[in-house]
């Protein structure tokens, strides 16, 4: 009774501690450009507009995090935003579907290239990066095909999920859904399991190569989601090719990472969400500063890697992956 009730403790003691580490970013990252520039940065109405560009990405990062928890990559994340959307548009607008082809297109559409990429991965025995990187500029292909001359672009009676309360519903929807294959279903231990080790996973009488390709088409779906409330917000999507869809990829892989690094105080999916509110505040901050994006991008990347270097302690003979 003494050993359970010392256990759920010190559990909630490192789900508190990782809380603090997240809002101990999220304030300093705040008070640090609002001293910088304090007259464009950092009002409610400023950061009600960095809280719905994070709820976009995180709405597909909390998806992706199936795949990196496993130890796999994606490089098809744009692509797959990018095709997802101009699917959902063309079906919502083209052929007269209104939200059921919105919603439906682009989550299946997502949950359909999910699967391609596991498929893929699990059969040609490569790494998931060489085969996902290769499948992005088909996706990227089919994207410009269907889109046409033209970006596809979304009715404006359509685009009710790109502001409150609209992309915060959605989005709480996917976080939830994504908090409950996590923590309460065989998908959520399995995914444990194999990224844990693989070797043991399988000597457990695990289908590995079956949970790779859910997880892909997990992520895909979540993906999907993404699209919805991007479409919806910026109301056009152009189909970009030659691997610029890639773009796309950096912000929900760096919630993923901070997903991963926080996964030892039991709070993986909080840490994307409040993680991608962090990474965004530092984007407007930099925006307000006027600074370019590639100065932006590689403050970004270096704040990742000390986060992760601070939250992420690597035992004597441990193998880092």
């Amino acid at each position: 009774m003494g050993t359970s009730a010392g256990t759920s403790a010190r559990k909630i003691s490192g789900k508190a501690m990782g809380y603090l580490i997240l809002l101990a970013l999220v304030v300093a990252s705040w008070a640090i450009f609002k001293i910088i520039t304090p007259h464009n940065f950092g009002t409610p109405r400023n950061l009600l507009s960095y809280l719905e560009s994070s709820l976009m990405i995180s709405a597909g990062a909390v998806g992706f995090y199936f795949v990196m928890v496993m130890g796999m990559f994606d490089f098809s994340i744009g692509a797959n935003i990018m095709l997802s959307a101009i699917v959902g548009t063309v079906l919502a607008s083209r052929y007269n579907l209104g939200y059921f082809g919105l919603i439906g297109g682009c989550i299946l559409t997502g949950a359909i290239v999910g699967l391609l990429n596991g498929f893929f991965y699990v059969k040609l025995r490569i790494p998931s990066m060489i085969v996902t990187t290769g499948l992005a500029l088909i996706y990227e292909s089919i994207a410009s095909y269907v889109a046409g001359p033209q970006s596809a672009t979304l009715p404006s009676d359509l685009r009710a999920l790109g502001g409150m309360p609209g992309n915060l519903i959605v989005a709480a929807i996917a976080f939830a859904v994504a908090y409950v294959l996590l923590n309460y279903t065989k998908i959520g231990t399995y995914t444990y399991a194999i990224g844990s080790n693989e070797f043991v996973a399988k000597n457990m009488g695990i289908n590995v190569n079956l949970y790779k390709v859910i997880a892909f088409m997990i992520a895909g779906a979540f993906l999907g989601v993404e699209a919805i409330l991007t479409i919806s917000y910026g109301s056009s999507m152009v189909a970009e090719t030659g691997m610029l869809s890639m773009s796309r990829n950096f912000y929900p892989t760096m919630g993923c990472f901070l997903g991963l690094a926080l996964k030892k105080y039991g709070i993986p999916i909080p840490a994307i969400i409040i993680g991608e509110f962090f990474l965004q505040i530092i984007y407007y901050g930099f925006v307000a500063l006027g600074a370019p994006t590639a100065v932006n991008d590689v403050i970004s990347g270096l704040a990742l890697l000390i986060i992760v270097t601070l939250t992420t302690k690597v035992t004597k003979g441990e193998i880092v992956k």
